[in-house]
């Protein structure tokens, strides 16, 4: 299996269970987790061991934020990310939290969506944004720590904007190609053409355009979207993308764990010519 295949793993009580990870013959994934209360030193100590024992690589911890989260096109703008002003000091302390965090786990950055960033240049919420994502960048960047966007509620130039305006050494993108669809805001294979270098991460997600302007598109499996997943890869390793491909499928049960396992050999196909 390729290295560069991996999962999403979330966090628990007890710390997070690799087994299916294990199962299916990866040893690479993205960690992700939105309860505060469970990123104590306790807990990383746990992690820590964990990844060892298993001799796994997690690429980055993905951190969500308190308060609420509509994930749509109307509440979305006024409720996701770092732009709402009455959640933004209880998150940037959260996400600075994350960061200590990853940081006693011994990975190498933390991930998050930063919200529906303003598209105007001169519009204050930008000024503003970009100086709540500086003081995080910083805070990550003393503990060396990288700090990726997200893709999805942006469009590609708006968020070039953003990363030249913050202008701090270890901001760059995590690439959720699917989430540039779901919320109609570009074309993935595109998008690189506007901050291709700036991509460490990719999430394997596929989905279709939304066609209620009210409502995010429509996920589904790798491969049977809009993505172009061998035109999408093909351009990723032309440009010099070395990172791992995490596959996501926002979904559960069976369906979930077969649709991932059908992209883990859908992905080892197309990137077996690149290795």
């Amino acid at each position: 299996m390729n290295p560069r295949i991996g999962t999403m793993v979330r966090l628990q009580q007890n710390g997070p269970s690799f087994d299916h990870l294990v199962a299916a013959g990866l040893r690479c994934c993205q960690l992700v987790s939105w309860e505060p209360s469970l990123w104590t030193p306790e807990c990383a100590a746990r992690l820590k061991n964990q990844i060892a024992t298993y001799d796994l690589r997690v690429t980055a911890f993905w951190a969500g934020w308190p308060g609420p989260a509509i994930w749509n096109l109307v509440d979305g703008p006024r409720t996701l990310g770092l732009l709402p002003q009455e959640y933004r000091a209880i998150r940037v302390a959260s996400l600075k939290r994350a960061a200590d965090f990853a940081h006693l786990v011994g990975l190498p950055a933390i991930i998050t969506h930063v919200g529906f960033v303003p598209e105007e240049p001169a519009n204050p919420l930008f000024h503003e944004l970009v100086a709540t994502v500086r003081d995080i960048a910083l805070y990550a960047d003393q503990l060396g720590l990288q700090f990726w966007f997200e893709t999805g509620q942006e469009t590609p130039v708006t968020l070039l904007r953003l990363i030249l305006s913050v202008n701090t050494p270890n901001l760059g993108i995590n690439l959720d190609p699917a989430n540039l669809i779901l919320y109609g805001k570009g074309n993935p294979i595109d998008a690189l053409d506007v901050f291709g270098s700036y991509v460490r991460n990719v999430h394997a997600k596929d989905a279709f355009y939304p066609t209620d302007p009210m409502q995010l598109g429509r996920e589904v499996k790798v491969g049977e979207g809009r993505v172009r997943f061998p035109e999408f890869v093909r351009r990723l390793e032309d440009i010099g993308f070395t990172g791992e491909y995490i596959i996501e499928r926002e979904i559960s049960g069976n369906h979930q764990h077969r649709d991932i396992l059908d992209t883990i050999h859908y992905l080892d196909r197309l990137l077996t010519p690149h290795t």
